[in-house]
């Protein structure tokens, strides 16, 4: 294990001073500091604009920069990685800071969304090219070193794989006074699906989100072949959410920080949309899930986005009073249409997760008629 402290030291002797990558909870502690020091440090709504911010800084610093990442994350980095900094095209160095969920070697297996991408993750940077050094404590700053001084050398990207439980921090809560806005997001949860009528699908976006959604169902002792859990995939639910609406009615409950990573499927749910699609975005301002890390959004102005990119109608919700009027009404809207939900950080304690996947895919195809 290495403090967080002595890691960012390190950095700013080798001259890396520039951050920028998408929050994970395995670098959580080493994000935080680099907030807390006041450091450039830009947190990307996706993988790929991490990478790419960082390829503008070099170009007008020529130092050279830091990107940091879940390994989950590789796929949405691989393009500008491959088409701009890789070492056949413009051969702009990078330091990957990749948390590595799904690590093989660890006793205690990883989720399931995590197990094939973390058994990949070496292979697939040996594929693009590029080397990397597995960092688990103090004893790896030599080889980290090897790694930095490559890139900046021979203009290349290098990668430091990070073992969970290896950044050593002290975690402090995080003071905002935007983080007690609204209601809590599973007393919002049961009072949907108290509402929803029974035609109706739910795809959830990961995170608490869909455990929240899972632990009232086992609550309830129902096992519902309403709900898809987006266990992984973040940033995708709206996507899959249009691609069920054309055949059944269904709710996307969408995450602030998941709905960032890929703004533009907003456009294509108003474009393409129906009346059978119901958009809800649960607003806290927050990367929860991996840290409570900060997102973008809550300087958006959702009302005049979602009209302006085809969505028929907007709902807001920030108070306990207003659920059951403003649910109702929600509903009862022609689609698509929009529901953002001001919801307060935390959750219950001791959530499960989704478990039986290939069932709950099976449960969910069950025939339901528009």
């Amino acid at each position: 294990m290495i403090d967080a402290e002595t890691l960012l030291k390190f950095f700013l002797k080798k001259k890396i001073s520039f951050f920028s990558g998408v929050p994970d909870s395995v670098l959580k502690n080493f994000t935080e500091l680099i907030d807390k020091k006041k450091l450039k440090h830009i947190k990307a709504v996706n993988e790929g604009s991490a990478v790419s911010v960082a390829i503008g800084e070099y170009l007008s610093s020529g130092k050279l920069p830091c990107v940091y990442l879940q390994n989950s994350g590789l796929g949405n980095a691989i393009n500008p990685l491959i088409s701009i900094a890789h070492k056949q095209v413009y051969s702009i160095p990078l330091l990957l800071l990749i948390g590595w969920r799904g690590d093989p070697s660890l006793k205690k297996e990883d989720e399931p969304q995590h197990r094939l991408k973390g058994v990949i993750t070496p292979n697939l940077l040996k594929l693009l090219d590029i080397n990397y050094v597995i960092l688990n404590s103090e004893n790896n700053l030599k080889k980290i070193s090897k790694i930095i001084d490559e890139s900046k050398k021979k203009n290349k990207i290098g990668a430091i794989l990070v073992k969970m439980d290896s950044i050593r921090g002290i975690e402090k809560k995080l003071k905002n006074k935007n983080l007690n806005q609204g209601i809590k997001r599973i007393f919002f949860i049961e009072k949907l699906i108290k509402k929803i009528p029974k035609n109706y699908k739910i795809v959830s976006t990961t995170g608490f989100t869909s455990r929240e959604l899972d632990y009232l169902r086992k609550k309830d002792n129902k096992n519902s072949n309403s709900d898809f859990y987006m266990v992984g995939g973040m940033g995708h639910s709206a996507m899959v959410a249009l691609g069920i609406s054309f055949k059944k009615r269904v709710i996307c409950l969408d995450g602030d920080g998941s709905i960032l990573m890929h703004l533009g499927s907003m456009r294509t749910v108003g474009f393409y949309g129906n009346k059978n699609l119901k958009h809800i975005i649960l607003n806290n301002g927050r990367h929860e899930s991996v840290g409570g890390q900060i997102t973008t959004a809550l300087g958006i102005n959702f009302k005049d986005l979602c009209k302006s990119l085809g969505y028929k109608s907007y709902f807001l919700l920030n108070l306990d009073k207003n659920t059951d009027k403003t649910v109702d009404l929600f509903l009862k809207s022609k689609g698509p249409s929009l529901l953002e939900v001001k919801i307060n950080t935390g959750s219950i304690d001791g959530l499960t997760r989704p478990k039986d996947f290939l069932k709950i895919k099976k449960n969910f195809m069950k025939k339901t008629n528009v």
